[in-house]
């Protein structure tokens, strides 16, 4: 049977390992007695170790598949690198210099690397020059997945929007607002699991990098209106991009992400055949609003 490893088995990590479950043997590899505990919950088999100590992951079995998965635990670009780039590096090393090497990584990166487009539209073919230090890791990071495994391993890059899902709908920070102007690029935590598992089910995107966002980009204006009349409240309060970064006490990283605007293709995606089980945040918020707000 075919075995997955997930490395940074978290919030996409343990939807991923129910999903491919009982298809796959699966590995989840956490650092906390916490996180082993959620990966048992799933049904996979849990393993101590850390992507920034390779000497932990001798522990780890050996993999057919891998997915980095790992979160940097921080915003901070240093946080960042260290799990990003040097963990990706290590993992990818590791792996590959055992006797049996996987056939697939797979590393889960973000849009975050497009940075501010002025709302326009981008997909994958359109040229990466991130503005801030953290997306200069990204981008590192991805470069490290695509080129640096041997022959016999190919790397993929799946770039999440923004997740969404059980325990991160956060309803009230629109209907209380302000809201700020921009663009909501999102994909429901389940479509995010679904489309790696596909990738990998249907042996896609070698060697390549594919968007994982859902069908409808979105204002955050419109969005936000549209939430406060399924939930029957008053529109929440408005603000621009302008007005919000005249905060004197904004962080230079809630800066940069407060002005990065953009609209992210998902064509390549629904042309490899991926069907979202979410595909506009319409069908992705009904039950929290059901919950929520009755």
């Amino acid at each position: 049977m075919t075995r997955v490893v997930i490395l940074g088995c978290g919030y996409v990590g343990c939807e991923l390992a129910r999903q491919l479950q009982p298809d796959y043997e699966v590995v989840g590899v956490r650092r906390s007695e916490a996180g082993l505990r959620t990966v048992e919950d799933t049904g996979a088999t849990a393993v101590k170790a850390d992507v920034t100590e390779a000497e932990t992951l001798a522990a780890v079995p050996d993999a057919d598949w891998v997915v980095f998965a790992a979160s940097s635990g921080g915003r901070d670009a240093d946080a960042a690198r260290e799990t990003y780039v040097e963990g990706l590096r290590t993992a990818v090393d590791h792996f590959c210099d055992r006797g049996t090497v996987p056939d697939r990584i797979v590393y889960t990166s973000s849009t975050g690397v497009y940075g501010d487009r002025d709302g326009d539209w981008v997909d994958e073919g359109t040229p990466i020059d991130p503005e801030t230090e953290r997306g200069q890791v990204l981008m590192e990071a991805e470069q490290i997945a695509r080129q640096r495994p041997i022959d016999d391993t190919d790397g993929t890059v799946a770039r999440f929007a923004g997740l969404y899902g059980p325990d991160r709908y956060r309803l009230d920070r629109y209907l209380d607002g302000p809201v700020t102007e921009g663009h909501l690029n999102m994909v429901h935590r389940d479509d995010a699991a679904g489309a790696v598992r596909f990738l990998l089910d249907g042996d896609h995107a070698r060697r390549d990098v594919v968007n994982v966002v859902d069908d409808e980009p979105v204002s955050k204006w419109d969005f936000a209106d549209w939430l406060a009349r399924q939930c029957d409240e008053p529109a929440p309060a408005k603000q621009t991009i302008a007005e919000r970064l005249d905060d004197p006490d904004l962080s230079d990283a809630a800066r940069n992400w407060i002005g990065a605007d953009k609209r992210v293709s998902n064509t390549k995606l629904r042309e490899l055949g991926y069907d979202f089980e979410y595909s506009t945040y319409r069908a992705g918020y009904r039950d929290a609003i059901e919950t929520q707000c009755g």
